[in-house]
């Protein structure tokens, strides 16, 4: 049984990074793409595969940038910064890469699977996209010129970092002969209107909570922690293979797993008439005595959109807005029981059309409303930002009321039709919704054209009167994109021509060019022994937060044993010299089950004392895990022999007691640099630590003695610096080969990230020549880990 607070999601490194996690940047571009050449696409992809940011990558980064904020008073930290990756991919940019057809028994009819593979342009008409906004005016995804075969959205936190990165990604396009179809630049609005779209109202604040991503409530459990009234929505409805809401069930391919179906739009916002339109409005309702004398524009409006500007709800705050509430964390804590006539936020108004909450009235007045849960297989994740310089009517540059502006919608869920095109158009675009209602209450006055909408209010004599409106369209659709995000390892697979993984791992057949290793030399990707299983197989393989050598069990009758740890639990495997053959030695506990190790709900890494290994019977080791989104140290002890009994030797400590370690967010893995291990009574390592959301390395040394003084040799660098961890996203943990250290000035590892590993050597000697022995391979392929 899962428990409330597994968080699992966060820790995923196949979902992208976006879908639940939200890259959250003030800057962003999407390039629509179009494949000339699909071998030559292949070849793009397998370079920008290992660029594409992961859930645990953008998770880890959003909480360290929070805290951040916290601590410096609500700014933004200006050292701590990012550039994500993401990329989708449309029903035809799939078929394209894989050689195949996505769905070859057809895609089922009435799913979102149908919609996904139709595409935008062909449904618009039943989504409203008719007129000036149907597909032959967009700019892009009209099905009929140059067609999209890919999005790639790039996000920053500074306009410079997005300016290169677009740079450099328009660069490798072309490359391969990738045309970019069309770009859009999207960037949060400055100054008071930070936070906004261009009619001027707060965006984003109704975005549901997801299972196994964000902290429960404890005493409200089906909320958000710090946010009152935002759901816990079921995993499944934006990723595909988690839990859906019940009556969502879904049958998807297996390529699907650990994705999610966007959906893209851009929308032009004439800012000017739709302001001018809500003036004329009031008029009509203060003449027909349907409004207060008091009412404003910003009241009338506040009605449309079902909030004030500030995003205080209108339900909540009825006479005027509270741009300064403290209670604003609130914002999302309220239904519509108390209001089902729409007397308070009228029924058409664009918060009730595209989120009904509790207070959906059935037509049978004698039925209870339904429950917001039961809408929850209806919820999307909304992406996207403003794009264009705000309205400025006295601007004779940019800003002026013919400049381009509006607004880039994405959302992402596991259905299409039966979550974005429901909401647009058996909602928002449905005169009869709420249903059962005379008259109907009209279509969304925001964002459609709706020639009759029922505005309702009480008069003097407590009746409710009815009075019609009828309003034109300022919000326009002018591009349009149905695409999948796939998993990491889906992309890795389209890299190869396939569409899913396999369950036998072969070597990778390719070749890179020369790189520049960590002590800059040349390497070369080889083919070579991946050892690890006696035959390769199938199945699900247990994945490694980090292994750790039994101290008095290295190399005794040519096997080593290891400890491999994940999440809570910890099993013992032995390798063997030579082959390599691996097996299980005891199965599955908890770290929990040895005192030493109590409190400790995952394990990041351990570092044995270079000094203190099995003097006296005994081995030291500094062990790394995290607590409440911080990651401490403490240190243990192990005796030899059977039980292996541990002690602990002294309680957690936070990080920041290692100098060499300063302005690491995380620990991931030590890898001891093999020629200088206890030289001169010091010990080097390569740290692999992730601080902004991304791994990074740095070298240090330790050295012998009760204070095991640490220092920073050499200050981070990429990833991309070791030529044999070329397209590894984090390293998970190194394993060394027993029988491979220091023969003939060599040492080799398996490298573990994610669920594949791959097999490298590091050289002796200046620079540490490093060089890819064994591409990668699934870890289902050893025995002790499926």
């Amino acid at each position: 049984m899962t428990t409330a607070t597994d968080l699992r999601l966060r820790e995923s490194d196949e979902i992208q990074g976006d879908i639940v996690a939200g890259f959250k940047k003030d800057n962003v571009t999407l390039l629509f793409l179009k494949f000339e050449d699909a071998a030559r696409a292949r070849d793009w992809l397998r370079r920008l595969a290992p660029q594409i940011a992961t859930t645990r990558q953008v998770a880890g980064f959003n909480a360290a940038f929070s805290e951040a904020r916290k601590s410096s008073g609500g700014d933004d930290p200006r050292t701590l910064r990012a550039t994500w990756l993401g990329l989708s991919l449309t029903y035809e940019g799939m078929r394209q890469l894989s050689a195949t057809d996505p769905f070859p028994q057809g895609a089922p009819p009435g799913t979102g699977l149908e919609a996904f593979k139709e595409g935008s342009a062909k449904r618009a008409g039943a989504l409203g996209d008719t007129g000036d906004n149907s597909p032959e005016n967009w700019l892009f995804g009209n099905g009929k010129s140059q067609p999209v075969h890919a999005v790639l959205t790039i996000a920053s936190d500074t306009e410079e970092d997005l300016r290169t990165t677009v740079e450099a990604q328009r660069e490798a396009a072309a490359t391969d002969r990738i045309v970019i179809v069309f770009q859009q630049n999207a960037q949060t609005l400055k100054g008071s209107r930070r936070g906004k779209e261009h009619f001027g109202f707060k965006d984003g604040i109704s975005e549901p909570g997801v299972r196994f991503f964000d902290q429960p409530d404890p005493n409200r459990p089906e909320e958000v922690q710090g946010h009152p009234g935002t759901r816990i929505v079921p995993a499944g409805e934006f990723v595909v293979g988690e839990q859906p809401a019940p009556g969502s069930a879904t049958e998807f391919p297996e390529w699907a797993r650990n994705g999610s179906f966007q959906v893209v739009r851009r929308l032009s916002q004439d800012v000017p008439g739709w302001w001018a339109q809500v003036s004329v409005k009031l008029k009509e309702l203060k003449q027909a005595k349907a409004v207060p004398e008091s009412a404003t524009a910003e009241w009338l409006a506040a009605r449309l959109v079902g909030r004030w500007r500030s995003g205080a709800p209108v339900c909540k705050h009825q006479d005027r807005d509270v741009p300064n509430d403290p209670a604003a964390s609130s914002d999302n804590d309220f239904d519509f029981r108390d209001d089902l006539e729409g007397l308070a936020t009228p029924l058409f108004s664009h918060l009730r059309k595209t989120s009904p909450r509790a207070g959906l009235q059935a037509p049978d007045p004698s039925v209870p409303p339904l429950d917001a849960r039961d809408l929850d297989g209806r919820r999307i994740i909304r992406r996207g930002a403003p794009y264009g310089y705000p309205f400025d009517p006295a601007s004779e540059g940019p800003g002026g009321p013919d400049d381009p502006r509006g607004l880039l919608f994405v959302c992402y869920q596991a259905d299409i039709a039966r979550q974005f095109e429901f909401i647009q158009a058996d909602w928002m675009d449905q005169p009869d919704f709420p249903p059962g209602r005379h008259p109907e209450p009209g279509k969304d006055p925001v964002t459609q054209q709706a020639d009759q909408v029922d505005f309702e209010s009480r008069g003097s004599d407590g009746a409710v009167r009815h009075t019609p409106l009828s309003f034109q369209q300022f919000v326009q659709t002018q591009g349009s994109v149905y695409a999948f995000a796939p998993s990491i390892s889906t992309l890795k697979a389209l890299c190869d021509g396939r569409l899913t993984g396999q369950g036998q791992q072969g070597q990778n057949q390719g070749s890179t060019q020369g790189q520049q290793g960590q002590g800059g030399t040349q390497t070369q990707y080889q083919q070579g022994q991946q050892g690890g299983q006696t035959s390769p197989q199938s199945g699900r393989a247990y994945p490694c937060d980090e292994i750790v050598a039994v101290p008095d069990r290295w190399r005794r009758g040519g096997q080593s044993e290891f400890w491999v740890c994940h999440g809570d639990r910890y099993r013992k495997i032995s390798v063997s010299d030579g082959t390599g053959a691996d097996r299980v030695v005891k199965g599955d506990g908890r770290l929990s089950g040895h005192s030493c190790l109590q409190g400790i709900a995952r394990l990041d890494c351990v570092l044995p004392m270079p000094d203190l290994q099995n003097p006296g019977g005994k081995s030291w080791y500094w062990v790394f895990h995290s607590s409440g989104g911080r990651q401490q140290y403490r240190a243990v002890s192990l005796t030899c022999g059977s039980t292996h009994a541990g002690t602990l030797e002294r309680p957690d400590r936070d990080l920041t007691s290692w100098g060499s370690l300063k302005g690491v967010g995380q620990v991931d893995c030590f890898l001891p640099v093999p020629d200088q291990q206890r030289v001169s009574g010091k010990s080097w390592y390569w740290v692999f630590h992730t601080t902004g959301g991304r791994q990074q390395y740095r070298l240090i040394s330790v050295a012998d003695g009760a204070a095991h003084t640490d220092v920073l040799e050499r200050t981070d660098r990429e990833l991309s610096q070791w030529g044999s961890l070329n397209g590894v996203g984090k390293v998970d943990c190194f394993l060394p080969v027993p029988d491979q250290q220091r023969v003939g000035g060599k040492s080799e590892y398996w490298v573990f990230h994610g669920d594949t590993y791959r097999r490298i050597s590091v050289a002796d000697g200046s620079g540490h020549p490093d060089r890819l022995v064994g591409g990668d391979r699934s870890c289902s392929g050893w025995n002790s880990l499926s």
